[in-house]
């Protein structure tokens, strides 16, 4: 037990003045070892490593500014999806249409991860510095794009920094406020992560209408550089400097695998088929590459994913949780749009509207688990809830059918909304609690990946069998819409007879059915998952973990 010198700190901002021990370091009044405190010679092995929140800086401006930058980095996943007939109309290039979202996609998986483990290395404020620079330079440069290729190369810019803020916002969220309190503003910000896959074709469709396409990139310059500027106030530096080795086989092995499975869940079934040469090469190198990793990682000096994590319970087992929470969400989200609109005859406005009571249910149960963990410092109990309320939300959504009411169609979804918002929040605060400080952001950019990870195969899964289930319902009226490929707008339904029209809606119902049955089975493993998490009371003050 070593003595805190800040006991003079007023206790409202005792947060901002603690700050974290990382390797090589001891605590603020242990005895040090000079030699481990000298800088290193040379100017490129000197890094400002770590952020001590100064007496200037302020907890709720950090909070607002790295929420209002992760909700740029989430709108930039889905704000393009109502711009695209425009961006071609005004670019050409439709064969490479689907690149324009793939490219954002497949660049931010691919660095979460990394960024993790450089913000732990070398520092989260610099690293935050790092991803929104390439963030609005991405974004400067999609706006003022003329061609398709030029527009792809901006967007997969503009990934490598978006990927930065999603774990980085987290991470920063464990540097400023004790354990106990982190769940309320982690439950924030899982509801912006989830009410942007609504709010940014909403959006993308205002600015393409009034604007242009264009500003649907400019937007994000001066927003983010305000949100920046109070970043950089509020959140100081230290001024520490230590040398470290990077793990470049372990980054390198890390992206291939990354970049394969994001291609191949995202391509897959659309741009090329399942069984194409392409397609298996693409798993092939996953599993190489992640097999590689794996023998890397048990290596390395500074590993990028630490082995000794999955040597605990709390850092497996909550991403089991997250990754059947990520595949929840993303499987739910992903075809209730196309019920809305085409079994239902919702305009995307409406539909958009429609999804908002399961953001709410996300809010008021992020809140109330934030509550109930920093009163209690427990949290084991709600991923149990959180599970529940998903199998029942999703088992209530097999009963969807064309003349579901809108309130019983509302109801279902906010449960489905209470069950991810008693997860999120507690899956990132337990394995922040549970892990050496100096490991925090590794770990938490970890439990994102397998979040994301959950979130792309439920998409190529569910894909692939709505797909089979469509064809099948449609059966021989499939011939009139095209071989019954799922391209199927919501403005052409109008030019269909009537009956036509009755077969489609019924059929994507049909479709959905079977995978709302598999997320409330894997809803009940997350249960099973649940029933064995250990849990660490959370700390009510910051401190490294072993103090």
């Amino acid at each position: 037990m070593c003595t805190d010198r800040t006991n003079a700190v007023a206790p409202k901002n005792r947060a901002l003045y603690q700050r974290p021990v990382h390797p090589g370091e001891t605590h603020l009044s242990a005895p040090t070892d000079p030699s481990a405190r000298q800088p290193q010679g040379g100017a490129d092995a000197t890094h400002d490593h770590g952020p001590a929140q100064a007496a200037r800086g302020s907890l709720r401006l950090v909070v607002v500014s790295v929420g209002t930058l992760l909700l740029l980095a989430a709108l930039d996943q889905t704000i393009v999806a109502t711009a695209l007939p425009t961006i071609v109309a005004d670019l050409g290039g439709l064969d490479h249409l689907s690149w324009v979202v793939t490219a954002y996609i497949l660049a931010s998986t691919i660095v979460a991860p990394l960024y993790g483990k450089l913000g732990d290395l070398f520092g989260r404020r610099n690293m935050v510095f790092v991803s929104v620079g390439l963030f609005l330079l991405g974004s400067t440069l999609c706006g003022v794009s003329q061609s398709m290729g030029g527009l792809i190369a901006a967007r997969a810019l503009q990934g490598l920094g978006g990927g930065g803020l999603f774990v980085l916002a987290l991470a920063v969220i464990g540097d400023v406020i004790p354990p106990r309190e982190r769940g309320k503003v982690q439950g924030v910000f899982a509801a912006v992560f989830s009410f942007s896959s609504v709010l940014g074709p909403l959006i993308g469709g205002w600015f393409t209408e009034v604007l242009s396409w264009h500003w649907i990139f400019f937007v994000n310059l001066p927003v983010g550089i305000a949100a920046v500027a109070g970043f950089a106030v509020g959140f100081a530096p230290r001024g520490v400097r230590i040398r470290h080795k990077i793990d470049w086989a372990g980054a390198a092995t890390l992206s291939v695998a990354l970049a394969s499975l994001t291609l191949v869940t995202s391509l897959g079934g659309h741009t090329i088929a399942w069984a194409s040469p392409q397609a298996i090469g693409l798993i092939g190198a996953g599993i190489l590459s992640a097999l590689a990793f794996a023998a890397i990682e048990a290596r390395a000096a500074e590993p990028i994913l630490p082995p000794a994590l999955f040597r605990s319970n709390v850092f497996p087992v909550t991403s089991a949780i997250g990754f059947v929470a990520g595949a929840s969400m993303f499987g739910a989200i992903t075809f209730l749009p196309l019920y809305l609109q085409i079994s239902r005859g919702a305009t995307p406005t409406m539909s958009g509207l429609m999804l908002v009571p399961m953001t709410l249910g996300i809010v008021a149960a992020a809140n109330l688990s934030g509550r109930y963990m920093g009163r209690t410092g427990r949290y084991r109990v709600l991923p149990m809830l959180g599970t529940g309320f998903i199998a029942a939300g999703t088992l209530l959504l097999t009963r969807l059918d064309t003349g579901t009411p809108t309130a019983v169609f509302g109801a279902s979804i906010a449960v489905l909304g209470l069950g991810l918002g008693c997860i999120f929040p507690v899956v990132t605060t337990a394995v922040q609690n549970a892990v050496p400080r100096e490991q925090l952001g590794t770990a938490t950019a970890a439990g994102v990946m397998f979040r994301q990870i959950g979130g792309s195969l439920a998409v190529a899964v569910f894909g692939a069998l709505f797909s089979a289930r469509l064809g099948a319902a449609l059966g021989d009226k499939a011939a009139a819409l095209g071989g019954g490929s799922l391209e199927i707008a919501p403005a052409a339904m109008a030019s269909l007879p009537p009956d036509l029209r009755s077969v489609v809606a019924s059929g994507i119902v049909v479709a959905m059915h079977p995978i709302y049955w598999i997320v409330a089975g894997l809803a009940t493993i997350g249960f099973l998952f649940a029933l064995v998490l250990e849990e660490v009371p959370l700390r009510n003050r910051m401190a490294p973990k072993d103090e």
